[in-house]
């Protein structure tokens, strides 16, 4: 293969999710209690792409498949350690701390929108939660809420700070393939 040959690795739903999940994480994340109605819809987009996720991690092209990715915390762990060391191998699709990244993301989002539903349901009565949820417990479904809003967001710089990281071990930038798509051949 030529080293200038491309892939395309992140495709157009998978690159469409990641940029509104950006955006309507911060939406919600900046937007709090001054502005509900703004904060509950990007609570609701949040969610709703998520389930969105779920549903391509099993039917989308073989990057965006979970089982394509997925492995053993173990092998996560002894890839970061090549990171520091900074002799990490190379991988097209996803790496094994990407991959540990995305599930704790997904799953902290995934915590964080059911928490805001109770929240909104105790609070408001209202959203999908409005007849199970009951007011009594709305200040234990907001501290968990907002705990694990507040870990998501150390995740992002966590997820940020690792990108950097991989495209100055790597020498490609990969925030800009997760714009267009495209990575250079080779690996796996």
């Amino acid at each position: 293969m030529k080293s200038k040959e491309l892939v395309l690795v992140w495709d157009l739903p998978i690159r469409i999710f990641h940029w509104l999940l950006v955006a309507g994480f911060f939406v919600a994340y900046l937007t709090e209690d001054e502005l509900l109605t703004v904060h509950v819809w990007a609570g609701y987009l949040v969610f709703g792409l998520l389930m969105f996720r779920l549903v391509w991690g099993f039917i989308g092209n073989d990057y965006a498949r979970f089982s394509n990715f997925l492995c053993s915390p173990v092998k996560s762990i002894s890839y970061v350690k090549d990171v520091l060391a900074l002799k990490a191998k190379r991988y097209l699709g996803h790496n094994p701390a990407g991959a540990a990244m995305i599930m704790l993301l997904l799953f902290s989002l995934l915590i964080t929108s059911i928490t805001g539903f109770a929240v909104y349901a105790a609070d408001q009565s209202a959203g999908p939660f409005a007849n199970i949820v009951g007011s009594s417990n709305e200040g234990l479904w907001e501290e968990v809420h907002e705990f694990f809003a507040s870990f998501t967001l150390v995740l992002v710089f966590l997820h940020i700070a690792g990108v950097a990281v991989e495209s100055f071990i790597h020498r490609e930038n990969l925030a800009k393939a997760m714009w267009h798509g495209y990575k250079k051949a080779g690996d796996k």
